[in-house]
């Protein structure tokens, strides 16, 4: 039996608008405080239930382990009293539990965890990877199932015998396959989680099928609309009628043309929000379709009064 406590704070968790918060950082990689506060506080009076803090969005690979733990202290400093959900995903066993433990002394209100990268592991070391570090944590969990930057999914009969060892307050679905959602979500009704969804520019979609809410990348400089979108939804709405939503699709296409995480750096800027240095070298190629896509984003904002 799991000693893990489920509070009612980490159960706000399981529905509604997640940024998954962008980290803004200097040239040497170190965390710009300041600047993840105003995109934080940003979201906040946008109506987002809580943060993703250390996603992918966050490029959580690119920092050192003392810098994810900064971030976790500030993502706390400036959460208010909005949850925090901590991904805590590394290819280590140790550095998991670490960075687990020291959320929870932080006070992170769960974790979220990735399958461990490049080295596939079987379903069986999957589970125990899941739940020892759930377990050094002591906080609830989500699973966070992102094939495409995994290498390979977490299959159903994996996160069913997860759920039935620790406390599992859902998982969130990530990439290109969409219908995985269906089968979530049934499993997600036997064993008592939830299903929230990556595909934030399809909520009219995913919570017709009974996703609970999104942890949203676009939410950090597009909270408003995806707030708005989250609620009409909810208001029974569907994509037609819901001028946000039409205009999340708009900003769907357009970020197809450079290359994550660049696209949703220029939708950050574009809202006159800092995005800090880049955390790895650029081409000078790729800092001219930055700016160009910033601008193209500006325009767009403009003719959606999105500005000032």
């Amino acid at each position: 039996m799991s000693s893990i406590v489920v509070t009612e704070k980490s159960r706000r968790l399981q529905e509604g608008v997640f940024p998954a918060i962008w980290i803004p950082t200097d040239s040497q990689g170190c965390l710009l405080e300041s600047e993840m506060a105003e995109i934080m506080n940003f979201t906040a009076r946008c109506g987002a239930t809580g943060f993703m803090v250390l996603g992918t969005t966050g490029e959580f690979p690119h920092l050192e382990i003392s810098e994810r733990k900064r971030v976790l202290e500030a993502a706390r400093r400036h959460s208010g009293e909005l949850p925090i959900l901590a991904n805590v995903t590394d290819i280590r066993p140790r550095v998991v539990a670490d960075l687990g433990r020291f959320a929870r002394s932080a006070g992170a209100d769960a974790i979220s965890l990735m399958a461990p990268y490049y080295y596939p592991l079987s379903p069986a070391d999957q589970q125990e990877f899941f739940i020892r570090s759930a377990e050094a944590a002591q906080l609830p969990l989500f699973l966070y199932n992102f094939p495409e930057r995994a290498g390979y999914k977490i299959d159903l009969e994996t996160i069913a015998a997860v759920a039935d060892r620790v406390p599992m307050l859902g998982i969130k679905q990530s990439g290109g396959d969409f219908e995985y959602h269906k089968d979530l979500l049934a499993l997600g009704r036997k064993k008592n989680f939830v299903v929230i969804t990556g595909s934030d520019t399809l909520l009219p979609e995913t919570m017709a099928l009974g996703v609970t809410g999104a942890v949203s990348g676009l939410s950090n400089g597009l909270a408003d609309l995806v707030v708005n979108t989250y609620r009409a939804v909810k208001a029974g709405k569907t994509r037609d009628q819901i001028p946000d939503a039409a205009r999340l699709a708009v900003v769907s296409d357009l970020i197809g043309k450079i290359e994550f995480p660049y696209n949703i750096a220029a939708t950050i800027a574009a809202r006159g929000l800092p995005i800090g240095h880049p955390k790895h070298l650029v081409s000078a190629a790729s800092k001219a379709r930055l700016e160009a896509m910033i601008a193209e984003f500006r325009r767009l904002y403009s003719e959606w009064n999105l500005l000032g």
